[in-house]
């Protein structure tokens, strides 16, 4: 598992992150002197105190007969494995997810790629295997199809999405997963709840430079943002939120309108 810059908040880890530290500071133990007792590095056993990484049950197991536990860390290590696709959210994405299944309208800018409630599966197990083993990858995008339900529902939201050309071109998974991506793109863009709209190669300097954001809109209360590249933090202050959405106006002028993208989906489509 590779290591986050951030600690997970999830409680299973941190509570198994405690218990380490509890341990081996009982037992009067460096976390060097520790690695080399268990055979493993002192990066690992500190990534794993400071909750960013995940334990293997190997350690956990290994933990157990060292401390003498009577099995306290390999509970928490099944406690931590059972809901391991929570674990792997990136922060703050388990609120949004829930805040987007309650918002009525959605603006979405996503310039590298397709939008998450987008993908096909296949194109977003390409997006979440980097840097994950199979297994994870697979959860992630068992959640991300859980998320997209909402686009089914009696009354869905209203969706304005955007994103960039190079994710049209970008070939991940090869010809057969953009191919199914793009038909999917294709009958998305003819329902009436959603409109698609792609800024061009050919744009140069433009509003959308900064990086990805979502903004949710309810039939019941203020606006919010949802920003990714700083964490994956909502934003609820009205001027700020203001300021998205004339970022967001802007975006969309650089971008190809409607009828335009569906016609450049469908040439790219002719292409594959």
């Amino acid at each position: 598992m590779v290591a986050q810059k951030e600690p997970y908040e999830f409680p299973a880890i941190l509570a198994f992150a405690g218990e380490l530290t509890a341990w081996r500071m009982q037992a009067g133990m460096s976390k060097i002197e520790l690695a080399e007792r268990l055979g493993y590095t002192p990066q690992l056993i500190g990534q794993v105190e400071a909750a960013k990484n995940l334990p293997s049950k190997q350690l956990a197991e290994d933990l157990d007969t060292l401390f003498e536990t009577n099995g306290v860390f390999l509970r928490l290590w099944k406690l931590i494995n059972e809901t391991r696709h929570l674990a792997v959210l990136p922060r703050g994405f388990s609120e949004f997810v829930a805040r987007e299944a309650e918002a009525s309208t959605m603006h979405v800018f996503e310039p590298g790629i397709i939008t998450g409630l987008f993908q096909t599966p296949e194109y977003a197990y390409e997006v979440m295997k980097a840097g994950r083993d199979r297994e994870e990858a697979e959860q992630l995008v068992g959640k991300r199809v859980e998320r997209q339900k909402i686009l089914d529902r009696k009354h869905p939201p209203r969706i304005v999405a955007i994103f960039e050309e190079m994710a049209l071109r970008r070939m991940l998974g090869g010809r057969s997963v953009m191919k199914a991506q793009i038909e999917h793109l294709i009958d998305l863009a003819e329902r009436h709840n959603i409109t698609l709209q792609v800024v061009p190669e050919s744009v140069g300097s433009y509003a959308g430079l900064m990086g990805a954001f979502t903004i949710l809109g309810f039939e019941d209360g203020p606006d919010l943002v949802y920003v990714e590249h700083i964490g994956g933090q909502f934003i609820t202050d009205a001027p700020i939120v203001r300021e998205y959405a004339l970022r967001y106006d802007l975006i969309r002028g650089a971008a190809l309108s409607a009828d335009q993208t569906l016609k450049l989906l469908r040439t790219t489509l002719e292409s594959l």
